[in-house]
């Protein structure tokens, strides 16, 4: 199973619920990607890195460990309720002891590219947790008749997204500057069953008239048809490089002139 199959739910109200957590995974995973790139250029080059640090630690203790969290107390134990998912939940709550130690890390090491290497290695344990959170714990709470999904998620923000995500400035480096180089996300770093929604996140995260640099293993077609449906059209599309290693394309968000 991937993140883009159907899970299968008792009710109608948890089918939507799978699809906002997923939606909200998405989100959190394409955040975590560019800032994890930004600070990775920023250790590099020696510059800016303690305005790229301390956005990756906010996102991270604003975003995603209030995620973790509450998955531990409210998810986990519906999913812990069927024997068999014990060890899984088990380890699931291991992978977040992992998660807030290498928060810890990028926040207090003082070597740049030490930071960014812990940068790094969360953001690949994350993509892959994902996958775990996707297609093993949200399946199994949602196919159990015992238990409402959408009721044990009612209000919590945290694990659906809206309300309580904090502001970006509509800018996920956080420098603040609308002339910074663009973000880059590299998919072919993240596991392919958490690509296409974790660009659908990063670029959730670009502002009018921002872009994104995509870079991928092939032409990714059909990722930019979805993405084109996403946004309603209001996508720019620019190819910088065309293979064969490699793909490049700039992606740009139209201004909704509608709403004007």
């Amino acid at each position: 199973m991937s993140a883009d199959q159907i899970v299968v739910a008792t009710t109608a109200e948890d089918a939507r619920a799978v699809d906002a957590v997923k939606s909200h995974h998405s989100e959190l995973a394409g955040h975590i990607a560019i800032l994890s790139e930004a600070l990775l250029d920023a250790a590099a080059t020696g510059k800016d890195v303690d305005v790229h640090r301390r956005a990756m630690v906010d996102f991270l203790t604003g975003s995603l460990l209030p995620h973790a969290t509450a998955e531990e107390r409210v998810l986990y134990p519906a999913a812990a309720g069927r024997g068999d998912a014990k060890l899984l939940v088990e380890s699931m709550i291991a992978v977040h002891r992992l998660i807030a130690a290498l928060v810890d890390r990028i926040a207090k090491e003082p070597d740049p590219v030490r930071a960014a290497a812990a940068a790094h290695a969360l953001r690949v344990v994350f993509d892959l947790h994902l996958v775990d959170e996707n297609d093993r714990i949200l399946p199994l709470v949602a196919a159990d008749p015992d238990v409402s999904l959408a009721g044990i998620l009612e209000g919590m923000h945290e694990l659906l997204g809206g309300d309580a995500q904090p502001e970006h400035d509509g800018h996920v480096c956080a420098c603040g500057e609308r002339d910074e180089p663009s973000p880059v996300l590299d998919v072919r770093e993240i596991p392919h069953a958490i690509r296409h929604a974790t660009v659908f996140g990063a670029f959730d995260a670009v502002p009018e008239r921002g872009t994104l640099l995509l870079v991928a293993p092939h032409d990714p077609i059909p990722l930019l048809r979805q993405l084109t449906d996403r946004v309603d059209g209001r996508l720019g599309v620019d190819y910088e490089e065309r293979g064969p290693e490699a793909w490049r394309v700039r992606l740009t968000r139209i201004p909704d002139t509608t709403s004007a």
